[in-house]
């Protein structure tokens, strides 16, 4: 089974978090298949908090992955503050 989430990378205290697409049995930061894109919960003003694919996602999706319950908020929080139309 496939699933989108996250990948924890950064200093401690100071996360930084990919969003990959991964096997169900790959640990958290380990082999994954893709990464489609990024979150910086700790992004400044001038800084991008959040990229993601949304061609890459929607195809994985098609494809039968699975979201875990902080992408699928990741995604609901994108689709307000760009206008791509993806499908939750």
């Amino acid at each position: 089974m496939i699933k989108i989430r996250l990948s924890r990378h950064g200093m401690k205290k100071k996360p930084f978090y990919q969003i990959i697409i991964a096997n169900v049995r790959s640990s958290r930061n380990g082999k994954f298949i893709e990464r489609v894109g990024f979150f910086n919960p700790f992004a400044k003003k001038n800084e991008e908090k959040i990229r993601i694919s949304t061609k890459r996602i929607q195809y994985w999706l098609e494809k039968g992955a699975k979201k875990t319950n902080r992408i699928k908020n990741l995604l609901i929080q994108f689709k307000k503050i760009s206008s791509n139309n993806i499908k939750i």
